[in-house]
């Protein structure tokens, strides 16, 4: 009998929840407009706010500071512009600095130009260069507007936490905007824009087990908000116009409320799945490179080289083995290509790599079977002596 596939690349899109597809669709059944005054209307807005709700308490955030879009990448085009305005004030946001191992939808800088946008080195760690920051900061012109620096949380590729706090002390320090990517640490980790000392977070639907096209971005207060990116009706307060999507919304919402629940049991019961993941494959291939298994790392998600193997050709044996994992981002339009964020903490990319990340569905089985196809994939690597 074939064996059935198993789907280890939750950093790409989790699973869909029965929460969360129940929540949506009973949102399909529901008629009106969310706009409309009329009792339909009403019973489909008494559903987004609820959902509001549920994303605010996941981010640790007043549900008056979550603004509904159609994905982390909308929120990031949204937030990353120099036009801000504090209550009706205009405020100009003059250079935007990033980290090397930031996601494409924040390296592309959103309305930023090109050249008002500064990367900033990251460790052989794989954390941001503090120092580096630090003298970045200290050298803004501030006759250009404010600083803004744009950091995740948690890197997609790796899992490497990165030290927000010590980020946001900083920032504070220069009368800057901090705005976290917190689309992989949602659901992984305790999430508070308080406590991270972020002015902004960005978070995603399909990453925590909701539908896709849902995401949104959530601010610490209601008075500082980047000018509306789309333009129209005036819903969500008149910062993101167009009628909302409330099955996506209540899946969203759905998702959320699970993911804040139970939330310390499932980080250490999925943690310690990855860690045996992990010392099983250092049994089978000694030289196989973990990266940032000596750093905080989210405990879902597993980076590795194995040398001599091409992260394309591992791809292809582990998916034809039934695996389903990927060599890193999956938002670059299906393309297997060497890794920029290794390349930013001095890794030579040509050696390649590959993500395994896994969920709270993962099985103990599926961690064994996992391990049984990397150790046949790394003997058959010896013995075609790829990796003299």
């Amino acid at each position: 009998m074939k064996e059935e596939r198993i789907y280890m690349d939750w950093n790409a899109t989790a699973p869909l929840l029965p929460a969360a597809r129940a929540a949506c669709l009973s949102a399909l059944d529901l008629a009106g407009n969310p706009s409309s005054v009329h009792g339909e209307g009403r019973k489909i807005r008494t559903l987004i706010e609820n959902a509001r709700r549920d994303v605010a308490a996941l981010c640790g955030a007043q549900p008056a500071s979550v603004i509904f879009t159609s994905g982390a990448t909308e929120a990031a085009n949204w937030v990353l512009t120099p036009d801000f305005r504090m209550g009706k004030t205009p405020l100009t946001i003059g250079r935007l600095y990033i980290s090397a191992i930031e996601h494409p939808a924040i390296r592309e800088g959103g309305r930023f130009g090109k050249d008002d946008i500064s990367e900033i080195a990251v460790t052989s760690a794989g954390t941001i260069d503090l120092a580096a920051l630090e003298a970045a900061l200290a050298a803004h012109d501030r006759q250009s507007g404010l600083p803004m620096v744009a950091v995740m949380l948690a890197n997609n590729e790796t899992g490497i936490v990165q030290p927000i706090a010590d980020v946001s002390r900083l920032v504070k320090a220069v009368g800057g905007l901090l705005v976290v990517d917190a689309v992989q640490a949602a659901g992984r980790l305790p999430l508070s824009i308080e406590d991270l000392g972020a002015d902004f977070l960005i978070v995603s639907s399909h990453k925590i087990g909701g539908p896709k096209g849902g995401g949104a971005l959530v601010a610490r207060g209601e008075i500082l908000m980047p000018a509306a990116l789309i333009r129209g009706g005036g819903q969500e307060k008149g910062h993101r116009s167009g009628t909302e999507n409330p099955a996506a919304i209540a899946g969203f919402g759905a998702a959320a409320q699970a993911a804040v629940d139970g939330l310390e049991q499932r980080i250490a019961a999925v943690s310690a799945m990855r860690d045996r993941l992990e010392a099983a494959m250092i049994a089978a291939a000694p030289d196989v490179i973990i990266h940032g298994r000596d750093i905080e790392r989210i405990g879902n998600t597993c980076f590795f080289t194995l040398p001599g193997l091409k992260s394309e050709t591992g791809q292809i044996a582990f998916d034809l083995e039934g695996v389903a994992l990927s060599a890193g981002s999956a938002c670059s339009s299906g393309k297997v290509g060497q890794s920029y964020v290794l390349s930013a903490m001095g890794h030579d990319p040509r050696h390649g790599a590959l993500r395994i990340s896994i969920g709270p569905s993962t099985t103990s089985a599926e961690i064994d079977r996992c391990a049984d196809v990397f150790a046949r994939i790394a003997a058959r690597r010896r013995l075609s002596g790829a990796a003299a």
